[in-house]
């Protein structure tokens, strides 16, 4: 596979996960509903054996379900969330065109991803946030800064074009 189609492969992948971080983000009430109801599931075991995250599951969707009920406009936070989630990815089709060109949008990404880590350290104590939460929070962070990462080395070794040197 030559380096360019390996960079897409990277930058796609990617992509997806940006797309599907931002398309959840929409029915947040549903799925935790699903959540907490998977996570108390006796053929689960889940509730057994973490009960630290059940008890945190159940915590998230009633304080989802209370909030939309008595505040709906909240909701409206996440959605915003959501899409910028998508324009985000939106905007890693530039990469895609022409890496060379937009590796700054690659540089972007990692930094963006590399931020998840701080910022999930110090809001998360804040904002009441158990601590095997953030850990997952940050997780995120390194695991979007993967695919990035390899497309970045891999764009670095293709020749810089008239354009991209000015």
């Amino acid at each position: 596979m030559d380096i360019e189609r390996k960079i897409r492969l990277w930058l796609l992948l990617f992509m997806a996960g940006l797309l599907l971080s931002g398309l959840t983000a929409f029915p947040l009430e549903w799925e935790t509903r699903l959540l907490d109801r998977w996570a108390h599931d006796p053929g689960v075991g889940i509730a057994g054996r973490f009960p630290e995250l059940a008890a945190w599951l159940a915590r998230v969707h009633e304080g989802l379900r209370e909030t939309y009920a008595r505040y709906p406009f909240v909701a409206y936070g996440t959605d915003w969330l959501a899409f910028a989630h998508l324009v985000i990815a939106v905007a890693f089709l530039g990469p895609l065109r022409d890496p060379v060109r937009n590796v700054w949008v690659v540089e972007f990404g990692m930094i963006a991803c590399a931020l998840v880590i701080p910022l999930a350290l110090i809001a998360g104590p804040l904002r009441g946030i158990p601590w095997f939460w953030r850990v997952i929070d940050c997780w995120f962070g390194l695991l979007g800064l993967v695919p990035l990462v390899l497309a970045y080395r891999l764009i670095r070794r293709l020749p810089a074009t008239p354009s991209t040197q000015a």
